[in-house]
């Protein structure tokens, strides 16, 4: 599934929700403070991460360039194997420090080809900034700017070369993205503000992902999923709930269908009533969120009002994953949860209670009533 940056299409809603509350930090600078706003908006540009296709695996790189005081180094780098981070690189030590594996008999060959891409993107996140900073009249060197970047390249379910992408952001905003077809050798350039590359350039570019960037990204991806494959490439099915939740401000209902511990991350979980799929503005939740454990759930929720439960549709939850030879469906038991039916089970046994209490408290009075009788009697 193909998905382009989305950040500079982000409402002012949105962009509105990574603003950090004044206080929520400590005390800390402003310029830290807008720092954290801005590696925040980072959360958008990850959206880039979902060009990959199921079945297949992906090597990112997130570079982030800082021009401002702050705590944090200038320029770093996470490197990715799918959702697993393999390595860090830094302009503290110029070095990259890699998670496990570091004795690695490819070590001296691996620092290398990281000075090579990490300094290139170094050098060309820098340029990129100076730019930004022009484009959006910040020149007055005060402040602080982030310049990121998300580059790397896919490997199909049969090991073959996918496609070298790459989207850029200038403080939150979506600056650029690059697509890099290797087997039709074509470069798709959608850049912001008309920059158009001349033929030279294109030529350039193309030659340098054709014969340096994308080789050593699709070999390091290669090597680290044959070292990782025990995380990357182990399946674990999802296990499903639906849960039922009567509305106390209305007669309504929520259902609710949750698969979780399910890896890898892609899924497909859908609701329907009646056969047809409920429409997405009417369905809460959808998210994958992560598990503490390094597997994934995803939730998504219905209301269904006081009319629909007397109209008796028929609501089911149907799921879709790798590990799963066959589509899974479940069906809710919704007239079993009517609230109305429930009211009036619960009003029935309160008028079956009392009625049992007032023929206990008779039985009492009669029984009373019987024995002082019998004493008047005897005596």
């Amino acid at each position: 599934m193909d998905t382009e940056c989305n950040i500079g299409n982000l409402s002012k809603r949105k962009r509105r929700r990574v603003k950090v509350e004044e206080g929520s930090l400590g005390d800390i600078g402003p310029n830290t403070r807008l720092f954290i706003e801005k590696m925040f908006e980072l959360v958008y540009l990850l959206s880039c991460l979902t060009f990959v296709r199921a079945g297949s695996h992906s090597l990112m790189a997130l570079a982030t360039y800082i021009d401002g005081q702050t705590p944090f180094p200038e320029f770093s780098v996470v490197l990715m194997l799918d959702d697993v981070q393999i390595a860090y690189y830094d302009s503290i030590t110029w070095k990259t420090v890699y998670r496990s594996h570091s004795e690695s008999k490819y070590y001296d060959e691996e620092q290398r080809d990281a000075g090579v891409v990490f300094q290139y993107i170094y050098n060309n996140l820098k340029n990129w900034e100076l730019y930004c900073k022009d484009r959006f009249n910040h020149t007055d060197h005060t402040g602080v700017h982030v310049t990121q970047r998300i580059v790397g390249c896919e490997l199909s379910n049969n090991d073959e070369p996918g496609l070298f992408k790459s989207c850029d952001a200038f403080d939150g905003q979506n600056i650029g993205d690059l697509t890099f077809d290797m087997e039709k050798n074509e470069i798709h350039n959608t850049m912001q503000w008309g920059i158009a590359w001349e033929q030279g350039k294109q030529l350039h570019v193309k030659f340098v992902l054709q014969n340096v960037y994308h080789p050593i990204c699709i070999k390091t991806l290669r090597r680290y999923l044959n070292m990782e494959k025990n995380n990357v490439m182990r399946k674990v099915k999802p296990r499903v709930r639906l849960m039922k939740k009567p509305l106390t401000d209305s007669q309504g209902l929520q259902i609710s269908c949750l698969a979780t511990g399910f890896y890898p991350r892609p899924i497909n979980l859908t609701l329907f009533r009646d056969g047809q799929p409920v429409e997405d503005d009417l369905i809460t939740g959808g998210q994958i969120l992560p598990n503490g454990d390094g597997t994934y759930q995803m939730r998504k929720s219905l209301v269904i009002s006081e009319e629909e439960l007397r109209e008796e549709h028929k609501y089911n939850c149907t799921m879709k994953h790798l590990n799963l030879d066959n589509k899974l469906d479940f069906t809710f038991d919704v007239a079993e949860s009517d609230p109305g039916s429930s009211t009036k089970s619960v009003v029935i046994s309160v008028l079956v209670f009392m009625c049992v209490v007032v023929l206990i408290i008779t039985a009492l009075i009669i029984w009373r009533k019987r024995r002082a009788a019998g004493r008047d009697i005897t005596e």
